[in-house]
């Protein structure tokens, strides 16, 4: 779970093959440390997710053309934008902040137990603001940039679609979702990049961490981690979509009726 991590934050990765690394973990700290942050990681993709689809839900409702009914790509990606801005600030800068202080202590004397304790002993040494939303900056410019143009692609793609009357079927919303997820991880990577080296344990501003990088890959190590992100991410992109179009067909009557209700009841 933290192999990208890893390879983002350690200066002596010999390599980027997400096998070797994996190896390499396994042999030097075992399996377990695989796993280092997962729980973490699962509460704030949940916390996250459901954030960001309800305010890109919400928001995109106010940014539609009222005589179409659809959204031009510019306010799709707007939308988008400010779904990221909402998820980052009440989701997912704490909990990845937590998730990654937990991998990178895990390469040395550990000095948290597990997530509560590493969010106890950060806030008891750096306070709330400075223990949970550092790396506040890059984290949103992420998230902003990664919920734009993963939605926005998603959208812009079904709008297309639809407008052919092709149908929407479940490998049709995988593929959508997937093709979003591609263009996500290469157009958002340095933003992941300079988030993680600045919620390190150590820690970095986001000049600081910009810097570190430049000096000890160059411009390309800004896309160090891209691959093994790739995997994850389209994989990722084509269930979610996926999961969510069928959730959505299952709940619209019921909110459907819920919004017919007190008309019929004043009637």
């Amino acid at each position: 779970m933290g192999k990208k991590t890893r390879v983002q934050l350690h200066e002596q990765t010999p390599t980027r093959n997400p096998f070797v690394v994996i190896k390499h973990v396994i042999e030097q700290e075992g399996p377990r440390s695989l796993y280092k942050g997962c729980s973490t990681l699962v509460a704030g993709t949940v916390a996250k997710d459901a954030i960001r689809f309800i305010s890109f839900d919400t928001i995109k409702a106010q940014f539609k053309d009222p005589e179409t009914g659809t959204l031009s790509p510019l306010r799709n990606l707007m939308a988008g934008i400010s779904a990221g801005v909402v998820a980052s600030t009440f989701a997912v800068t704490p909990t990845e902040r937590i998730k990654t202080a937990l991998i990178d202590d895990a390469r040395s004397e550990r000095k948290f137990r597990g997530p509560v304790h590493a969010t106890a002993t950060l806030i008891k040494e750096h306070g709330v603001l400075r223990a949970l939303y550092r790396g506040y900056v890059t984290t949103t410019l992420k998230q902003a940039s990664t919920t734009a143009v993963r939605l926005g692609t998603y959208n812009i793609l079904k709008d297309f679609e639809r407008l052919r009357n092709i149908p929407q079927t479940t490998a049709t919303t995988f593929a959508n979702g997937a093709v979003a997820g591609t263009i996500v991880v290469f157009a958002t990577q340095p933003f992941d990049t300079l988030k993680t080296r600045a919620q390190s344990v150590r820690g970095e501003g986001v000049l600081e961490a910009w810097n570190g990088v430049i000096a000890d890959y160059g411009f390309r190590g800004l896309w160090r981690g891209s691959t093994m992100r790739l995997g994850r991410t389209v994989l990722a992109g084509g269930i979610l979509f996926t999961t969510y179009e069928w959730i959505a067909a299952l709940i619209q009557p019921a909110l459907e009726k819920t919004r017919l209700a007190p008309t019929t009841a004043k009637e």
